[in-house]
């Protein structure tokens, strides 16, 4: 490592744009991101994708993703309903 770095002739990097995402930092509970990124090895999206769409669907559930479990749900709702 130097001792001296000369920056003088550096320019700045490029200013990335919004991509419709804001960096933040949040503190979950160890069991809570834990599981999230078991879900996230079984199912091969990422951790955070998983944490995104979990709130999306607890702010609107007609955005949720269909999950199989929701699916069982509507189909014995449906079933129930017409016997």
């Amino acid at each position: 490592m130097k001792e001296q770095y000369d920056f003088s002739t550096g320019v700045r990097g490029a200013v990335l744009e919004s991509t419709g995402k804001t960096r933040i930092t949040i503190f979950l509970d160890d069991d809570i991101l834990a599981a999230f990124k078991d879900s996230a090895a079984q199912t091969g999206k990422g951790y955070q994708t998983l944490i995104n769409e979990t709130l999306r669907g607890s702010l609107s559930p007609d955005s949720a993703p269909l999950t199989a479990a929701t699916l069982r749900k509507i189909l014995h709702e449906e079933l129930h309903a017409v016997s």
